[in-house]
């Protein structure tokens, strides 16, 4: 495929052997029509994968219609789907992508699911993203909880944005065996003076 607002082939090829081959998802692959796919999220009756491939490919061609059916797909519980919409939310520039992402990431609800909500953030590095991070990271340090991989993806996303608000909740982290070195590389990050304040 050409065309710069094809679904990548990872995404393809899941789709397809979800969709058993169907005719249809060669279809939404194939054409340039954004009102086409725009009718796919709204239509009755549509199955989950022509749904994404829809919103997927309206996102990285910048289309808004797409945004709803993209958060939706950040918070599912397949992974693959997460990461596809976050991909897809990341190109759109839809101005209420933060907004919507620190929701989901900060809902203990869905926190099984809030691992690419948090990677989003962190790559839009929008207003909404440093709060959101401590939010989530600070319920994540308490005794026992499950949820490592998404305190992790905190600890690193809080190193890369380099916020001196991060500094307490990281120094916390450090007392927790599975985050410290990841804590120890984020703190490195904040500049020095920073860190005093």
């Amino acid at each position: 495929m050409t065309d710069r607002h094809a679904a990548p082939y990872a995404i393809a090829d899941r789709l397809r052997q979800e969709s058993r081959g169907a005719a249809a998802l060669e279809r939404l692959l194939g054409t340039g029509d954004l009102d086409e796919l725009a009718q796919v999220l709204t239509a009755p009756g549509q199955p989950l994968w022509a749904r994404e491939l829809a919103a997927y490919r309206l996102g990285v061609a910048g289309d808004r219609r797409a945004f709803e059916s993209l958060v939706l797909l950040l918070n599912h519980r397949d992974p693959p789907r997460c990461a596809a919409a976050a991909e897809a939310l990341a190109v759109l520039g839809d101005p209420r992508t933060a907004r919507a992402a620190a929701a989901l990431a900060t809902n203990e609800l869905r926190v099984a699911y809030a691992l690419q909500p948090v990677r989003l953030l962190v790559r839009l590095r929008a207003p909404e993203s440093v709060p959101a991070l401590i939010t989530t990271l600070e319920r994540r340090l308490r005794p026992h909880d499950p949820y490592r991989r998404v305190a992790l993806a905190c600890v690193e996303g809080l190193g890369t944005l380099a916020d001196p608000r991060a500094k307490r909740v990281l120094t916390e982290a450090l007392a927790h065996p599975p985050l410290a070195a990841a804590a120890v590389t984020a703190l490195g990050r904040i500049p020095r003076q920073q860190q005093r304040s």
